[in-house]
């Protein structure tokens, strides 16, 4: 990890996590989804952003966690990725955070097991934050079979 770097934390069953600022695009409100059927069962539906057709991916089940219904203060955060941008729905953003090198943690290092999913581990207002890399968390695979060219 950098030096110094800034990161969105966000919260799902009161975790808290991270992605890097520079991988997002934008957060938004939670909106109605469109529904695909036969998607591939980590998507959880699309949204339309200014002509833009973006798949949104269900993190809870990427993380193992229970489902539940969308609610009306939840955010999507929508991310780039090299495969294009995608979406990922999350229970609260907690702010903007910039973590110094000494404030985190290498993520091999502490979570050995996890693929070089968790980049690091940080700390924000007493809570222990996984920060994750979107790129390794989701990848083309996730999405295969959607076709989001829209002319």
């Amino acid at each position: 990890m950098p030096s110094s770097s800034y990161f969105v934390v966000f919260t799902l069953d009161n975790q808290s996590y991270a992605l890097s600022l520079d991988a997002i695009e934008t957060v938004v409100r939670a909106v109605q989804l469109t529904l695909v059927p036969e998607a591939p069962e980590i998507v959880s539906g699309l949204i339309n952003r200014g002509g833009t057709i973006i798949p949104v991916l269900d993190i809870r089940k990427r993380f193992h966690l229970p489902s539940r219904d969308m609610k009306i203060e939840d955010r999507i955060i929508v991310s780039k990725t090299p495969f294009g941008p995608i979406a990922i729905l999350v229970d609260k953003i907690e702010g903007l955070v910039e973590f110094d090198s000494n404030e985190t943690f290498d993520g091999g290092t502490i979570l050995p097991n996890m693929d070089g999913h968790v980049e690091g581990v940080g700390i924000f207002k007493d809570h222990t934050v996984l920060i994750y890399d979107i790129s390794k968390l989701f990848s083309i695979r996730d999405i295969e079979g959607l076709n989001l060219d829209v002319d």
